[in-house]
């Protein structure tokens, strides 16, 4: 057998000497699988997800803004915009085996194959956004936040029906209990609303059911989180343009008292 000889760059690294002391020190507790960097990102998605609920629910119920979809289209328009920004310059790719190192001057990130391939996921997003923006307009955030937390049945429930999984005795009983401890912390909460609570419900159902998507679709892509979101946005953008045409969103938005008021403007951005 002869032996090739490889570029420096293509020399994997053998576990002859111990690991850099900068992977030992990036550990966040002594003997905790948790990076530094993983606590970074988990606070971060926590702090954009509240912030989110926060101003989608200043937006609709403070300044009774009535275009949901028009937030929704803002929304994907500005994640594209940001996510073409950062692909351009090279600081984030689409897929998991794309080098940022290498010359790109093609405009076109995604092929059309892999446009096509995520189809399915994209109408499943559009769905899921949709539903969760009216969702937030229905009921106030505790109770949002409270009858959220069914998510995880739903998605366990349609990854059963879908794919068989099936789940340990620890983990549906841990599971039941994160349910039971959400509604009795919103449980003070004695407002009852049947259409909020029906399209909160519906809007698990949907976010169950992209989830299960993902895991479908996403894995087979090729691409990875950026990606996905890329294929989500210039699909479902053009589809919920015309949608909000059609229904006379934009015209009344333009007609929107408080459209050009500070604090509105931040909110749906």
């Amino acid at each position: 057998m002869s032996l090739k000889t490889s570029n420096s760059s293509e020399k994997p690294m053998l576990p002859l000497s111990d690991p850099p002391k900068n992977q030992i020190d990036d550990k966040l507790f002594k003997g905790s699988a948790m990076t530094k960097r993983g606590a970074y990102a988990a606070i971060s998605y926590m702090s954009c997800a509240v912030l989110l609920v926060m101003f989608n629910k200043a937006a609709l119920s403070s300044y009774n803004f009535p275009s949901a979809n028009v937030i929704t289209l803002l929304q994907m328009v500005s994640s594209c915009f940001f996510l073409y920004i950062l692909r351009r310059w090279r600081i984030i790719s689409f897929t998991a085996s794309e080098s940022l190192l290498i010359s790109d001057n093609s405009t076109k990130f995604v092929s059309l194959k892999t446009l096509k391939h995520t189809f399915p996921l994209a109408g499943a997003y559009l769905l899921y956004m949709l539903v969760t923006m009216e969702a937030v307009r229905g009921v106030n955030v505790p109770m949002y936040t409270t009858l959220r937390r069914t998510t995880v049945v739903f998605t366990m429930l349609v990854e059963f029906v879908l794919v068989g999984q099936r789940y340990t005795h620890s983990v549906v009983f841990s599971v039941g209990l994160i349910v039971f401890g959400a509604f009795v912390a919103g449980a003070r909460d004695l407002s009852f609303d049947t259409y909020g609570y029906s399209v909160v419900f519906l809007a698990n159902v949907t976010t169950a059911i992209y989830l299960a998507t993902i895991a479908r679709i996403g894995k087979t892509s090729g691409l990875n989180s950026f990606g996905l979101m890329w294929c989500n946005g210039i699909l479902c953008g053009p589809v919920l343009l015309i949608w909000t045409f059609i229904r006379g969103d934009l015209k009344t938005t333009i007609d929107f008292p408080y459209l050009f008021s500070p604090g509105f403007l931040v909110c749906p951005l």
